[in-house]
């Protein structure tokens, strides 16, 4: 007897050619899965299809398209226990890139066919469901600018134009950044809370490494002092990211929780999973193993803390330990 799925295929997503790609995953996973294919439009999102799946009891759901897509329709499936697949058809596939995923459609549909899941973590971001990361400041702006039509035409690399771009309007802000234990107050170009995240993520890349099922979400804060710290400071993370090794510059810090609140002044624009979606404060929750996923093994790396160097640092921790005249020692 066949498995069956709910496919979610949004038919925008990517350079490719939506109806070639289709045929393409439904020849590779028909033979063995009998699909229910609902496809995404302006006013049906991969949200609403994926719930309305839940909701007739499916099995499996595999969602298609890119990251926006993908933790659309991921929402629905949280703390579910129903197997997530996914095969990225974006212009960054970031999620797929951070839990080794192939971003070929064979490749995925096989890793999909061979019915391995691994329980991974989520994250609430103002009660939105956040897969990756979580970007204020710059990173928000850069993506504004790497519009539909920049990533139609040059893929990827409309990111990194929109950045190039975005370096001659860099500004600085100030930020308080509130965790179960500590409040921390510096001052940043960028905020990333990353609850998985790949390489290309560049400004998550402080510890050199994003455990994505331990329960805990990792902050990065880039506080260059010019354009040309900010930089240098981005080839640092990029080699931090390559390297496995946390980044050991003054101008950026990193810590990991399971929460944290994040106010900024001035206000500042928030992108979430690839998509803007407001202005701060943000506040965003760990899910701890919320989301089944058909994914293949991948080599963890364990990041640390470091926050020393960065500019008017100021930590308050929210529960100093007791003296030992208080304690009676």
């Amino acid at each position: 007897m066949n498995r069956s799925a709910c496919l979610i295929f949004n038919p925008v997503a990517g350079q490719g050619n939506p109806e070639q790609e289709l045929l393409e995953i439904r020849a590779l996973l028909e033979p063995t899965i009998d699909l229910d294919i609902h496809f995404t439009t302006e006013e049906v999102g991969a949200d609403q299809l994926a719930y309305d799946a839940v909701q007739r009891g499916v099995d499996e759901i595999i969602a298609s398209g890119g990251d926006g897509t993908l933790s659309a329709a991921a929402a629905a499936v949280i703390n579910t226990n129903i197997p997530f697949g996914i095969i990225s058809r974006g212009t960054a596939n970031a999620f797929a890139n951070a839990l080794g995923i192939p971003d070929t459609i064979e490749a995925a549909c096989q890793t999909i066919l061979q019915g391995a899941t691994r329980n991974v973590d989520v994250a609430y971001c103002n009660d939105r469901p956040l897969i990756l990361l979580a970007g204020v400041g710059f990173e928000a702006e850069t993506v504004e600018k790497a519009n539909r039509e920049a990533k139609n035409r040059f893929g990827i690399i409309a990111y990194i134009l929109a950045g190039l771009q975005q370096l001659g309007e860099l500004q600085n802000f100030d930020v308080e950044i509130e965790t179960e234990e500590k409040i921390i107050k510096t001052s940043a170009a960028a905020v990333t809370v990353a609850n998985a995240a790949p390489p290309t993520s560049v400004l998550a890349q402080g510890p050199g490494g994003i455990i994505y099922d331990d329960g805990l979400l990792d902050v990065t804060i880039v506080a260059p002092v010019n354009k040309a710290g900010a930089i240098a400071a981005t080839y640092h993370l990029f080699q931090s990211a390559s390297s496995g090794n946390a980044v050991e510059r003054d101008d950026i810090g990193y810590l990991r929780a399971k929460q944290f609140k994040i106010t900024t002044d001035p206000v500042q624009k928030v992108v979430l999973d690839g998509e803007i979606v407001g202005t701060t404060p943000i506040e965003v929750k760990c899910v701890p193993a919320g989301l089944r996923v058909f994914v293949p093994t991948v080599e963890e790396v364990e990041p640390a803390e470091k926050l020393e160097g960065l500019p008017n640092l100021v930590i308050e921790l929210k529960n100093p330990p007791e003296s030992e005249e208080e304690t009676g020692g």
